[in-house]
């Protein structure tokens, strides 16, 4: 949910373009903490209406709708921003995705849909099979070892008992 009510944006934007106040004070006078905010809200008013104000709630954008926004955006020399407010969606960093999808893949890659997990993720990683002569090697060399531990453990056990004195102190 937004922080803001539709209705709210809505009474800030009129009061601006009303009051003929710069953006600052109307800020201050609706004790909104960001400046930036309000800026957003008047330009998006411009650009837009009342629709600019309201919360866009659409997920998805047909490959076409894509590749025209971002040639748009060169054609016209605009920022990721400016872009966003043109075509009045929700926020500049979606812009910039479907640009480097653009430039980095092509107009084509667009069109693809993107979201959730790739297909050929696996929700476990595979284990690679040994050849039975590796694993019958490492099945040794493990037995090995196994059995130097036990015998560094009895050399230190009775190393420790030649060195323990012979009457405890009192």
């Amino acid at each position: 949910m937004s922080k803001y009510s539709n209705e709210f944006k809505l009474k800030v934007v009129q009061y601006h373009n009303k009051q003929k106040l710069g953006i600052e004070s109307t800020a201050k006078y609706f004790n909104i903490p960001s400046v930036q905010t309000v800026r957003k809200w008047v330009k998006r008013y411009q650009e837009h209406g009342t629709k600019g104000l309201l919360k866009n709630w659409k997920s998805s954008y047909s490959g076409s709708f894509k590749q025209n926004v971002v040639e748009y955006m060169h054609e016209n020399h605009l920022s990721l921003q400016e872009t966003a407010f043109h075509f009045n969606l929700g926020h500049h960093d979606i812009v910039n995705r479907w640009e480097r999808i653009y430039y980095e893949e092509g107009p084509q890659a667009l069109y693809e849909e993107r979201r959730g997990r790739k297909k050929n993720m696996s929700s476990k990683p595979r284990k690679k099979k040994l050849s039975k002569e590796n694993e019958e090697d490492l099945i040794e060399e493990v037995q090995r070892l196994r059995m130097e531990n036990a015998y560094l453990k009895k050399l230190q056990a009775l190393v420790q008992e030649r060195t323990k004195p012979k009457h405890p102190k009192k």
